[in-house]
C-alpha cells in the first residue's frame, strides 16, 4: 500500500538525484537500454523526449489518451503501440504472435479503454519459415478473437538473412474509453492498496526455459492472455457502486517487472510503495529460477 512518511535528509537527496533530467551520455545502445529498468528510462527521458517532446509523449504513460470531436460528439480514445522480438518465438503457453496482441491489446485496457483495433507490421528473415509464419498468423487471428479485437492493417518487409532474428512484430492499436474513469501512473495516493491480479514470474521463466538457461523440469508456461474481462468487470463494478474514481491506476508488468512498474508509480505520483514480500503470489518454480539467478 501507499504510506506517508518523513522523508530522511539522505532519502531527500537520492529523490532529487532520482528526478534530476539528465543529458543521456550513453555512447552505444547496449542491450540494457531495452531491459525495462533504470538504463532504458534514462534513454527514453535523456534521448527520445529530448527531441520528440509533447505533452502526450510527456506522460510516460503505456498508452497516450487524447479525445477527438467536441461537444456531446467527443470521445476519448488510447492508442499505444509496442514491438515484439521475443526468443524462442514458441514457448509453452504461447508464441510471439500471441504475445504480440495480448500485449498491445493490455496496454488499452491499463487505461480503461475498450481495444477495437490492432495494426500488425512484421519484419522477417530471409529464409523464414512459410509454415512458421501460418502458425503465427493463426495464433494471432486466435488471440484477436478472444480480446474482442481486429487487426485492421499491416505492413511486411524482408530482410537479408542474418540481419534479424527470424521474425520481428509490431502491434499498435487503439481502443475507445467509455467510463469517465481517468487511470495514470501519476495518480497513486497515500492509503491505496497494490492488488495482484495473478501469479508474477510465469512469462519470464518460461522463456529462460525454453531458452535453456534454466535446466529446470517443470510444466510452467507463459501466462500470456488478454486482460479487457477483467478490467471491465472490475470498472463496471465500480461505476454500479459509486466508486469509479477509486481505481487510481492500473499497469501490465512486463519489461522489468512488478518492481520497476510500481517504482515508476512511487516516482510520478510521489508516494512511498510498502510492499510484503511473502504476500506476492510467486510459484514454487519461479522462486526457484530466481534463487538459481541469485
Amino acid at each position: 500500500m501507499t504510506t506517508e512518511f518523513t522523508p530522511s535528509p539522505l532519502f531527500e537527496r537520492v529523490e532529487r538525484a532520482r528526478r534530476r533530467k539528465h543529458k543521456f551520455r550513453d555512447e552505444q545502445i547496449t542491450l540494457a537500454h531495452g531491459s525495462g529498468g533504470r538504463a532504458m528510462h534514462e534513454l527514453v527521458e535523456g534521448l527520445f523526449l529530448e527531441h520528440l517532446r509533447n505533452p502526450l509523449l510527456e506522460e510516460l504513460e503505456d498508452q497516450a489518451v487524447f479525445e477527438v470531436g467536441n461537444g456531446q460528439e467527443c470521445a476519448r480514445l488510447a492508442f499505444t503501440t509496442d514491438s515484439y522480438v521475443v526468443d524462442p518465438i514458441f514457448f509453452p503457453g504461447g508464441d510471439i504472435g500471441r504475445l504480440a496482441v495480448n500485449g498491445t491489446v493490455n496496454d488499452l485496457c491499463v487505461s480503461g479503454a475498450r481495444p477495437l483495433y490492432l495494426s500488425a507490421g512484421f519484419i522477417l528473415e530471409e529464409g523464414f519459415p512459410v509454415a512458421d509464419l501460418r502458425r503465427i498468423l493463426v495464433s494471432m487471428r486466435e488471440a484477436a478473437t478472444e480480446a474482442g479485437v481486429e487487426i485492421v492493417t499491416g505492413d511486411t518487409k524482408v530482410v537479408q538473412k542474418g540481419s534479424a532474428d527470424k521474425i520481428f512484430i509490431n502491434t499498435s492499436g487503439i481502443g475507445v474509453i467509455e467510463s469517465p474513469i481517468h487511470l495514470s501512473a501519476s495518480r497513486a495516493q497515500v492509503g491505496d492498496k497494490v492488488i495482484l491480479s495473478g501469479m508474477i514470474g510465469d512469462h519470464g521463466t518460461t522463456i529462460m526455459i525454453a531458452r535453456g538457461e534454466l535446466e529446470l523440469e517443470t510444466e510452467i508456461e507463459s501466462d500470456t492472455a488478454p486482460l479487457g474481462l477483467i478490467v471491465r468487470e472490475m470498472i463496471e463494478e465500480a461505476g454500479r457502486t459509486g466508486a469509479t474514481d477509486a481505481i487510481h491506476c492500473l499497469r501490465d508488468p512486463t519489461r522489468g517487472g512488478v518492481a520497476t512498474t510500481l517504482n515508476e508509480i512511487a516516482l510520478r505520483s510521489e508516494v512511498c510503495i510498502e510492499i510484503h514480500e511473502d504476500w506476492i503470489p510467486v510459484r514454487e518454480t519461479v522462486k526457484g529460477a530466481c534463487e538459481i539467478l541469485g
